[in-house]
């Protein structure tokens, strides 16, 4: 009988990749990387085999959003839904109120399953360009955005900002590092901080 062939080594991110979706460049495309565990006992258990990562298709490749190609992949393990999971997200954007709505409805319609979503920054449109002395993009939250994560906290959805600790977690889990350190980009903590308050501004203050 022939030995079992070894397990395929899952693909990884490239350095670059990470650094430009992950880091302080902020490109418009979202990046996902997810890992689930199993609840066993009173511990939850990795299943390095559902480990990985995706990227948006563009507007024009349905599903689209990192988010939704997610959704869209989630079917195919057959989960035992006799089980509990907990799907942990680190996505470079937060949840856009288009895709906001369609977790909710995931997370209504599984049961067995909690999601806990750590992202990079807070998900912004380009509503206009000040051209004065500053020349820069203006950024704003878009409409809907601020009550479809509210909807996901209130579904039981954990959202919060990356801080040091899930950077380094994503820099050694998924990405190809060449054996390097995680090395954190200039003013990450004062990033970490402004985003985390905002995101706390939002979840708190309903009528905003």
């Amino acid at each position: 009988m022939a030995d079992n062939p070894a397990p395929r080594a899952r693909p990884l991110m490239d350095i670059a990749t990470f650094k430009d979706n992950f880091g302080e460049i902020w490109m418009k495309q979202t990046y996902l990387c997810y890992e689930v565990e199993v609840l066993e006992g009173n511990t939850w258990a990795p299943m390095e085999e559902r480990q990985g990562f995706l990227r948006n298709q563009g507007a024009d490749t349905p599903p689209g959003h990192a988010e939704l190609c997610f959704l869209d992949l989630f079917p195919s393990w057959g989960l035992d839904r006799g089980k509990q999971y907990r799907l942990t997200w680190y996505i470079s954007w937060s949840p856009c109120p288009d895709c906001a709505p369609e977790l909710v409805k995931f997370l209504r319609e599984n049961s067995h399953v909690s999601l806990r979503i750590f992202a990079a920054r807070i998900y912004t449109k380009v509503s206009g360009f000040d051209d004065g002395l500053h020349n820069q993009h203006i950024y704003t939250l878009p409409d809907g955005y601020k009550h479809g994560l509210r909807d996901l906290r209130k579904k039981g959805a954990q959202l919060a900002i990356m801080t040091l600790k899930e950077h380094q977690h994503c820099w050694e889990t998924f990405v190809d590092n060449q054996g390097q350190a995680f090395e954190p980009w200039p003013e990450l903590d004062k990033h970490i901080r402004a985003h985390s308050q905002e995101l706390e501004n939002i979840l708190r203050n309903p009528e905003n």
